[in-house]
């Protein structure tokens, strides 16, 4: 389970694009928290401490106890927004967490083990490398792991053969290719290689 931390937040009126410039001068995220049954409520989040929570995290599906002014409220990061050049963010969406809520969120997925068949000279290719799943925020996931150490080339591995939490529900269907292991060029030529020089061997012989 993804563990949540504490990010400390101020209850901000709303205002025009140059105070929310001003804002972010100082250092500052303008955010909003909204949820099922509440109004939405305009707040802002010190930009360090948010990028910081986010470097350290596997995905950007985090969750946080939100201090506003001495009032926590658990939520989930929703959304960022991000200046285009530079990829500082600039606006955040909060969801408040509720009973019996679920969410929607995108972990990564990592292959653990190196395949039988890439020691044979295959190449490993990993098709999805980041999961969409649904769950209530007490079973969210930091990531998704699978242990791909027994494909040999061709073989493969789907979002059924995948292993996910209690209460985790993956949202792609189960067929939907995760990674293959190939067989490599050279392999593929040497093969050619081998069935024209068969061939001409054949010929000659019948010649």
């Amino acid at each position: 389970m993804a563990k949540t931390q504490t990010l400390k937040a101020e209850a901000r009126q709303r205002t025009g694009s140059g105070v929310l410039k001003q804002m972010r001068r100082e250092g500052y995220i303008p955010s909003v928290i909204y949820g099922k049954g509440s109004e939405n409520s305009n707040i802002k989040v010190n930009t360090k401490v948010l990028t910081d929570l986010l470097r350290s995290s596997a995905s950007s599906s985090i969750l946080v106890d939100l201090d506003i002014e001495g009032k926590t409220q658990t939520a989930f990061l929703q959304d960022t927004q991000r200046d285009a050049l530079t990829g500082a963010i600039v606006h955040a969406d909060f969801l408040a967490v509720t009973e019996g809520m679920k969410i929607s969120a995108s972990i990564p997925l990592e292959l653990h083990g190196e395949p039988t068949g890439v020691k044979a000279g295959g190449i490993l290719e990993q098709l999805v490398r980041d999961l969409d799943i649904s769950c209530s925020p007490k079973d969210l996931p930091e990531i998704i792991e699978a242990d791909i150490e027994h494909l040999e080339v061709g073989d493969s591995i789907t979002i059924g053969d995948l292993k996910f939490p209690e209460g985790v529900e993956p949202t792609l269907a189960p067929e939907v290719l995760v990674a293959i292991v190939n067989e490599s060029r050279a392999t593929k030529h040497a093969e050619l290689e081998d069935g024209e020089e068969g061939e001409a061997k054949e010929a000659e012989a019948a010649e």
